[in-house]
């Protein structure tokens, strides 16, 4: 070979290579763009994942499919008078101040006559009571035979019954712990603002022993309760699961900074909402199978690889995170593209439609609504990844709208399973919505402090949602679990299912709204 051909060669070979960079740089240039417009709508720009009217930008999607959407009429808004968003106060202690004249003020100025009442003007205002304390003395009598003191060989003595305390050695009463759990699971108040506040009511609580309270509350009381909401809970078929991340900085062998995780399992739609976390140090794979050994049936998941191969389990994917995906990719666009036809809304729309039929299934039978999904779902269903294998080869594999089809593509088995049954879900949102209260929380307290403190808030935790979703007051439904615990026998299953957040023998007060000063 020549030369001349042989750097005419070696030329080709630079250009194939260059071209080849220039192309991989392209590439990479998109994708920084698109994280960079990415990173700057979620720092500034609207949270909602609303596209209204995008359902209807692409009509072959409809025309070609056998559902069809009908049109959404829009109300005008009409605004509200001043004080016609009344608050029902009948709910509430109600104390009346009366305003009467006196009998000197009964006469009349004109005739000297005597006044009579003619009718009365009402208004109602809304008072707070800051928390009230107090001490309460457990004073117990303990009473002896006078006569067998003197006489008898022995003196019979009789102890006055007294109930046993949930807190041994502790000024810590009932009322004080809810109170404390409450304010921490709830209202996400970390012990370190309890704290004060409880110095500007002139008590110095110090955190740690708050801490310690709460731990003992949820490792001798609430426990018991945990582990049978677990049994009720494998009982059923259809579940719902996530997970997310959790600092504990004093982990055996393992860096403070080290990241560990709370998981959510939860009932579906159907039977008693139970609602349960679980701490564990990592997002491996074996803790989902361990605590979902005894399950067998559907689980709702995200896109989460540690889910899967878990056995006698039938995943079931999320469309809200499919749909999120193509949201994302239209907000990574440049401004001057994202009123244009472009394919990420082709996208929202498929995912929309599917999202608008489910409302209509929604007060379907489980049988008409598995029907209906055949009929109509299924086809869009279809069409969607038609058009999602025509697009495919067309993008950039590491853009956000290529990243959003390998997306739907890898989860195409979970994503469809929806249809395998009426009692399932379109997303895993109810799962999303149960993690909330505790990434809201953790927004506060930041970390904890120890394993069995994580532990303790995951137990915690799981009781008060679980009562919330069951229509309780967290505060006095916990407040009666360490009232009357102590004095009930947890060995005994049917003792421990009438303290369940789901059972119909827990008294008016669990649900109620109790005036502050019955705090005992």
């Amino acid at each position: 070979m020549t030369e001349t051909a042989q750097s005419y060669q070696d030329l080709q070979a630079k250009c194939a290579r260059q071209e080849q960079e220039i192309a991989q740089l392209r590439e990479d240039l998109q994708f920084f763009k698109e994280q960079f417009e990415l990173s700057r709508v979620k720092k500034f720009g609207p949270k909602s994942e609303a596209s209204p009217g995008q359902l209807n930008l692409f009509n072959e999607v409809e025309l070609e499919s056998s559902a069809s959407v009908k049109k959404t009429t829009v109300k005008t808004h009409e605004r509200k008078t001043r004080g016609s968003n009344k608050l029902d106060l009948n709910q509430l202690p109600t104390e009346t101040i009366e305003y009467q004249l006196s009998e000197e003020e009964l006469g009349c100025s004109c005739c000297s006559g005597k006044l009579h009442q003619m009718s009365t003007e009402t208004r109602s205002e809304l008072h707070v009571l800051p928390p009230q304390f107090k001490q309460v003395k457990h004073v117990r009598h303990v009473y002896a035979c006078r006569q067998c003191e003197q006489k008898g060989t022995s003196t019979n003595i009789v102890t006055a019954k007294m109930p046993a305390p949930a807190f041994p050695g502790s000024i810590a009463s009932p009322s004080l712990v809810a109170h404390i759990i409450n304010e921490k699971y709830v209202e996400s108040r970390p012990l370190y603002r309890q704290e004060k506040a409880f110095e500007r009511h002139g008590l110095a609580i110090s955190r740690q022993n708050m801490a310690n309270w709460v731990v003992a509350g949820a490792q001798n009381w609430l426990k018991p309760l945990y582990e049978r909401a677990k049994t009720e809970l494998m009982k059923e078929n259809i579940l719902h699961a996530d997970e997310t991340k959790l600092q504990v900085l004093n982990e055996p062998e393992r860096a403070a900074t080290s990241k560990s995780y709370m998981w959510l399992y939860r009932s579906g739609r159907h039977g008693p909402p139970i609602v349960l976390y679980d701490y564990r140090t990592t997002r491996a794979s074996k803790h989902p199978q361990r605590f979902l050994a005894d399950f067998k049936g559907y689980l709702h998941v995200d896109g989460y690889s540690g889910y899967n191969n878990l056995p006698g389990i039938t995943l079931v994917g999320c469309w809200a995170h499919a749909r999120r995906k193509f949201d994302e990719a239209l907000k990574a666009l440049p401004e001057e593209s994202k009123t244009a036809e472009v394919a990420a809304k082709e996208g929202l729309a498929f995912t929309n439609q599917l999202f608008k039929l489910e409302k209509d299934f929604k007060d379907l039978s489980i049988k008409e609504r598995y029907q209906k999904r055949l009929k109509l779902s299924k086809p869009v269903v279809d069409q969607f990844y038609e058009w999602l294998a025509f697009q495919r080869p067309r993008v950039l594999p590491k853009s956000a709208f290529g990243t959003a089809i390998n997306y739907c593509f890898s989860q195409r088995d979970k994503l469809e399973n929806f249809l395998l049954d009426g009692r399932l879900e379109l997303d895993n949102n109810r799962g999303e919505r149960s993690i909330k209260p505790f990434v809201l929380g953790r927004k506060n307290w930041l970390f904890s402090n120890t394993p069995k403190g994580a532990e303790s808030s995951a137990i915690a935790y799981s009781i008060v949602e679980t009562a919330k979703e069951n229509g309780l007051n967290p505060f006095w439904y916990i407040k009666y679990l360490f009232e009357v615990m102590p004095g009930t026998d947890l060995n005994d299953p049917d003792a421990v299912a009438a303290l369940l957040p789901w059972s119909k023998s827990l008294p008016a007060e669990c649900y109620s709204c109790k005036p502050q000063e019955q705090v005992g």
